[in-house]
């Protein structure tokens, strides 16, 4: 018992310099081009999008075994009666069918009855329905595969506007809490001042209220942090409110050379809705193909059983094996005479969804051509205003300095401290802000033209 208690003491002791030492590993900082990889990977709608774009890939070789032979096979064992009786039944799922003579019996007695056979069954002719159908799955298919692409590019897009909201919050925080700061040191000093009666108690009050609204301002600005790193967190699948974001390169001002227009063609958005036209064409297309005969070729192979007992003829059976075969060739031709008045009906519903198409797609284009419109003047705007706002913040720190020391030498009143206070907080906002517009403005451009890369290609340039 002694060993054992020494043992353990003396492990524990060997393991404490260890485990003191081991601190809580947090979750590793948050680059941009992380943001998108943990949307792309945990994100549900993209999950959806692709696996709905696998599906209608599948949906085309759904059409293509409409190519193949149809084999059907039957093996059955039953007991029932054996009373037959001429006449007419009509087709009908309810009375099951009875071959061979009238007997003239009605009897309950049962018998053993077997049936076995295969038919092998092949349309040969079909007047282009099967390839109508298998060009209207390849349609769906170029569809579904254009929305996986244009969801990859909105959540990819949302992910990075989500990354720079949460940085522009975080630092308009920043600025907030600087301001802050300057106004505890300032409502000090005024209360120092106005202890020893060089200022007058009004001076004290106006402080004060100054520094409660700068207050009030963190406040607001650190819900709006974390409502924003929240929606971020809502993108990449965990919680950013305890993750560190990292700019990078985000926090240079970027030098964003002159775009090119947009091809608006090749937009996922574009695309995605071209392929929903053909796909309701391809159906107009197919049942244009449906009012046709069909010719099917057929074999079959088969047997029977029974255990029925046919006055003037040899008993062949108990019924449970099969003892009669029968063998058989042919072909059917069949044609929907009367479906001529349902699809004529379709048909015009289809017509009028492909023009209803063809406008969303004319909608999708001008949508596009406007917003790129939209985008260049917003990438004109963040620039002059990220190349005024350094000089904006330079002359209201002037200006704030100044106040102060005409303050102190009682040449200015308290208005024109807190007046230059404000402005100084706004143009530090203003400043820490430019930057991020100059690159939202980029991603927007980025996004209009259908492509991220050259957008994170920018971020992750060294």
């Amino acid at each position: 018992m002694t060993r054992r208690w020494w043992l353990t003491t003396a492990g524990a002791l060997a393991l404490w310099p260890v485990a003191a030492g081991a601190q809580p590993v947090g979750p590793p900082p948050l680059t941009l081009t992380d943001a998108i990889q943990l949307a792309v990977q945990h994100y549900p709608a993209l999950r959806e999008s692709r696996a709905r774009a696998q599906a209608a890939e599948e949906g085309i070789a759904v059409a293509r075994a409409a190519y193949l032979p149809r084999l059907d096979l039957l093996w059955q064992e039953n007991r029932a009666t054996h009373n037959n009786v001429f006449g007419l039944l009509l087709p009908q799922a309810a009375v099951p069918g009875i071959s061979g003579p009238v007997l003239g019996t009605r009897s309950f007695d049962s018998v053993w009855g077997s049936a076995a056979g295969g038919l092998l069954s092949w349309e040969a002719v079909d007047f282009g329905q099967r390839k109508a159908a298998v060009d209207s799955a390849r349609a769906q298919s170029t569809q579904a595969r254009a929305r996986d692409e244009l969801t990859t590019l909105d959540l990819t897009a949302a992910a990075a506007d989500a990354f720079l909201s949460a940085l522009a919050s975080d630092e308009a925080v920043r600025a907030a809490q600087a301001n802050v700061d300057r106004l505890q040191v300032l409502a000090q000093s005024v209360r120092t001042l106005v202890a020893n009666q060089l200022r007058p108690g009004v001076d004290e009050s106006r402080a004060n209220a100054e520094l409660a609204i700068a207050k009030n301002q963190l406040s607001l600005a650190m819900q709006t942090s974390e409502l924003a790193r929240a929606t971020l967190g809502g993108l990449i699948g965990r919680t950013a409110n305890r993750v560190d974001l990292v700019s990078g390169r985000l926090a240079m001002l970027p030098s964003p050379d002159p775009a090119p227009a947009a091809d608006v063609g090749s937009h996922p958005a574009v695309r995605a809705e071209l392929a929903q036209v053909e796909v309701v064409a391809s159906r107009e297309r197919a049942l244009a193909h449906a009012y046709v005969p069909r010719v099917t070729l057929q074999a079959a192979l088969f047997g029977r059983g029974s255990g029925v007992d046919v006055p003037g003829q040899a008993r062949i059976g108990d019924g449970l094996w099969l003892r009669v075969p029968n063998w058989a060739v042919g072909a059917s031709v069949t044609f929907p005479a009367f479906d001529i008045f349902p699809l004529r009906a379709r048909r015009r519903v289809e017509r009028q969804n492909l023009l209803a198409e063809k406008a969303r797609y004319d909608q999708t284009v001008e949508d596009l051509t406007t917003q790129e419109s939209r985008v260049r003047a917003l990438t004109k705007a963040a620039v002059e205003i990220a190349a005024n706002t350094p000089v904006e913040r330079q002359a209201a720190t002037d200006a704030e300095s100044r106040a102060r020391a005409r303050y102190a030498n009682g040449l200015a009143n308290i208005t024109e401290v807190a007046d230059a206070t404000r402005l100084l907080a706004q143009a530090e906002s203003d400043d820490a802000l430019a930057r991020l517009g100059v690159w939202r403005a980029l991603l927007a451009t980025a996004q209009v033209h259908g492509d991220l890369k050259p957008f994170i290609d920018q971020v992750i340039k060294r």
